[in-house]
């Protein structure tokens, strides 16, 4: 097989999807054209096989954020499979593996970011990795939200601080408003699970599943 027929990695095609004029997140976008979107590929989100990899990929894109805190940045791990997953599958599977991350990031001694929440039902609650705080958009193979729809699972995790930045310059509502136009003309429908930090838990928005209003998260950090 030569090049020109070598199927596409993962990089590629997460890359290529991002790139997609209707894609409607800027700041993936932005991350991409700027060489700041990494992309991890992992194995199977059902299974903790990559764990100590990609958790060690957060470490160092904490470190690295924090030597060069310039503009923003994505990690994204993108699963080989499973691609049948439902959202509630996936969204499942998703949360087994924060907690993976976060309880070696615990065992490791590694405090959590002071300036977020480790409480999921709090407003102010973020991930917290190497002492940095992250979020996380998932993106499922069967996601009702064209936005959020990929081939293959995806996670991807954005730096609390980049936004934080971005507030305190004043550009954040701006980026929020053209990102939910978008997303709004790709779909035809506001996404009723977006919501400002602070007012209302962020853990809601990770799966992108339309979750119910008594949802519980099921996550619980043995730091907070």
């Amino acid at each position: 097989m030569d090049a020109e027929t070598l199927p596409p990695t993962l990089e590629e095609e997460f890359s290529k999807f991002v790139r997609d004029p209707e894609f409607p997140c800027l700041g993936a976008k932005s991350a991409l054209a700027t060489g700041s979107l990494k992309v991890v590929a992992a194995r199977d989100l059902t299974s903790a096989w990559n764990d100590v990899v990609i958790h060690r990929e957060l470490l160092r894109w904490s470190q690295d954020y924090q030597d060069d805190p310039k503009g923003l940045r994505s990690l994204a791990v993108v699963f080989e499979g499973p691609q049948d997953l439902t959202e509630r599958q996936f969204e499942h599977a998703m949360w087994e593996r924060i907690q993976s991350f976060s309880d070696k990031d615990a065992w490791l001694g590694l405090p959590y970011d002071g300036a977020v929440s480790a409480d999921p039902e709090d407003p102010h609650f973020s991930l917290s990795f190497g002492g940095s705080a992250f979020f996380v958009v998932g993106l499922p193979p069967n996601a009702s939200r064209p936005a959020r729809r990929f081939p293959r699972p995806v996670m991807v995790f954005n730096l609390h601080e980049q936004f934080e930045k971005l507030r305190a310059e004043g550009r954040y509502e701006r980026m929020r408003e053209r990102i939910l136009h978008r997303d709004f003309a790709m779909a035809g429908s506001l996404n009723p699970m977006l919501e400002r930090h602070g007012e209302a838990s962020e853990a809601r928005q990770y799966s992108g599943r339309a979750v119910e209003p008594g949802w519980g998260c099921p996550f619980r950090d043995s730091r907070g």
